[in-house]
């Protein structure tokens, strides 16, 4: 059975596959080429259920006979401090197609603004899954504090800007070893897996 992505994301689909080293992991397009699913739900769940669906209707449409299981997560970091910004629109805080330099870029003036060198701020992760029709959510969050510049080169998104609680360095900094031990997504992944054994 494959194990489908519902993302374009290469950091996440990276993630994702060093996560789960024993499964059949494929991104959609590698199935149904390109196809865009409009982010407009208020809340990570809504728009990774959203994604989850869309996508596992499509494949069926044009692979009847695969035996698939969608996996999509959206994510992304909340600033309690700065009106709970970016949270759904992390990934697009910049603008519609905003890199992650642009992302960051805006949440260190934002931080700023505020005068704000580092403020508590905690990582979501919402996990959908869809098989046979059925659709499932599980939840994963980290905490930690934001600060307003980037260390480190390592992970994507915002992890140059974040240290998680009980460390002293950016996620930026940390080794994936480490980071995957406590992450919001390894933390919904760990429940998601719960799930698959039980509908699996």
């Amino acid at each position: 059975m494959k194990i489908v992505l519902a993302s374009g994301n290469k950091g996440k689909i990276a993630e994702f596959k060093k996560l789960m080293p024993n499964d059949d992991v494929v991104a959609f397009k590698e199935l149904i080429g390109e196809f865009e699913v409009e982010e407009d739900r208020d809340t990570f769940q809504g728009n990774a259920v959203k994604k989850a669906e869309e996508i596992y209707a499509k494949i069926e449409v044009q692979n009847p006979d695969e035996n698939i299981l969608v996996i999509s997560d959206d994510s992304g970091i909340t600033v309690p401090k700065i009106n709970n910004e970016p949270g759904v629109y992390s990934a697009r805080y910049a603008g519609e197609n905003a890199n992650d330099k642009e992302n960051n870029t805006k949440l260190i003036s934002k931080l700023k603004e505020n005068d704000l060198k580092q403020t508590p701020a905690y990582y979501t992760a919402c996990i959908a899954i869809v098989y046979k029709n059925q659709t499932y959510t599980v939840h994963g969050w980290m905490h930690g504090d934001v600060i307003d510049k980037e260390i480190g080169e390592g992970g994507f998104g915002y992890d140059p800007m974040f240290i998680p609680n009980g460390f002293d360095k950016t996620l930026g900094e940390l080794p994936h070893e480490i980071k995957k031990e406590f992450s919001h997504r390894s933390k919904a992944l760990k429940l998601a897996k719960k799930v698959l054994d039980v509908i699996l």
